[in-house]
């Protein structure tokens, strides 16, 4: 195995992920490289998971049962534990969703429906990327369509990084939101967010940041991004699925009005009117997704365990050994940055006339898991005149000779199709 300094111990931390011992395709080794998409999930948090649900399992918040009261505990600590991982201010800005989409759409929907100072109307702007995932596109199309705002974006350079050349005129005093994403889960660029920050908060527009791909693999400070909103989603960061949070400034939480109603967001209802409870359960109605939080909790524990600066930094040194690996196969083209500085540990190519799709297809063969397509990002494939992209991604568990059984796997696929 190629042995290169700054790794974690991945022989250890591989013991705590039960599916990396699998074999697939009568008897090969599963390398598993799709890590943007889904990260695999340790044995402590799928202890904890079969704990709850074992001796723990009820409502949370307003039974005086045992069970609930434990239930409440266990949720509520989870929120605790997320607070500190983020080192948020308050752990009333937490707030949990199913997911990082519901996060983003939280936000757009608030805006859409908040009064001023905050209110997005038809004269107003939206600002976004070309690199963003269609979950920080689709809900500003809608809350465009809806308001009559106008939507902006940032393009893209050559070697894919956000082209800010033209920064005040894409954030303007009309913005009223800048939303990016801090990890393109496409291209693995990392976004310079203290000069876009700085443009928005120039012009008193509210900043979105989707860390949805950073949360896992860096530290996350969300006072030190100095945003109004961070969204992330807990199955990309060894929790369970169904599962995300939306931070969020505690002064904006208490303002703006709430997406969703039912159960547990409100103070009082009467057939005439309501009034809503105060952050972060106006958020979170009816029943929350208890089992999943609590399963967040523990991933948290785990990652902080191992310590997040290690992780970025066993990360660093093994994309940046899969870069030059992968700028060794003849006809490869990584679409994205081509340096392993200021990117994240997904890889996205293609490989000749060879369709994306084919190339999954046969490494999977080869017991290689990747992702293929346009992975929720398809303006970027649409810039850089591509159908599809195959991706490979790395975490915390993967290790060179996995690059190297990617390199070999793509060397078969050159031969599979002459």
């Amino acid at each position: 195995m190629t042995q290169l300094p700054g790794l974690l111990d991945t022989e250890a931390i591989r013991k705590d992920f039960p599916i990396l011992d699998r074999q697939v395709h009568d008897g090969k080794k599963l390398v598993y490289l799709d890590n943007a998409a889904t990260s695999q999930t340790p044995r402590q948090v799928l202890d904890v998971l079969s704990e709850y649900y074992e001796l723990h399992n009820a409502n949370v918040h307003r039974g005086v049962h045992v069970l609930a009261e434990e239930a409440t505990a266990l949720y509520e600590g989870a929120r605790d534990k997320v607070a500190a991982f983020i080192n948020a201010p308050s752990r009333d800005e937490v707030i949990f969703t199913k997911n990082a989409s519901e996060s983003l759409n939280l936000v757009a929907n608030m805006l859409g429906w908040a009064d001023e100072p905050y209110r997005v109307d038809s004269d107003t702007e939206i600002v976004i990327t070309e690199m963003e995932h269609h979950s920080n596109i689709v809900p500003w199309q809608l809350l465009s369509q809806r308001t009559g705002a106008k939507l902006k974006w940032f393009g893209l350079t050559d070697d894919g990084r956000l082209d800010l050349s033209n920064i005040e005129q894409v954030i303007t005093e009309k913005t009223k939101v800048v939303s990016f994403v801090l990890v393109s889960n496409i291209l693995g660029t990392v976004n310079p967010v203290e000069a876009i920050v700085r443009r928005a908060q120039e012009v008193g527009a509210l900043v979105v940041v989707d860390a949805s791909q950073a949360a896992p693999h860096m530290t996350l400070d969300v006072q030190a991004l100095q945003a109004d909103f961070v969204a992330f989603t807990g199955h990309k960061m060894c929790g369970p699925t169904g599962i995300g949070v939306l931070w969020g400034r505690q002064e904006l939480l208490e303002d703006l009005p709430p997406f969703l109603g039912g159960g547990e967001m409100i103070e009082t209802v009467s057939m005439h009117s309501s009034t809503y409870a105060p952050a972060p359960h106006k958020f979170e109605a009816g029943t929350p997704p208890i089992a999943q939080a609590v399963g967040l909790g523990a991933a948290v524990d785990y990652l902080t365990s191992i310590g997040m600066d290690n992780i970025a930094r066993h990360e660093h040194v093994v994309t940046e050994y899969a870069v030059r690996r992968l700028l060794e196969v003849p006809d490869l083209r990584i679409i994205g940055p081509t340096t392993a500085e200021d990117r994240g540990a997904a890889i996205s190519f293609t490989l000749g006339d060879i369709h994306p799709h084919d190339v999954g297809q046969v490494l999977d063969e080869e017991g290689i898991a990747v992702r293929v397509g346009h992975h929720c990002a398809r303006p970027v494939c649409l810039r850089y005149g591509i159908p599809a992209t195959t991706r490979a991604s790395f975490y915390l568990y993967s290790t060179p000779a996995e690059v190297d059984a990617l390199v070999e796997g793509l060397e078969h696929v050159r031969n599979f199709f002459g």
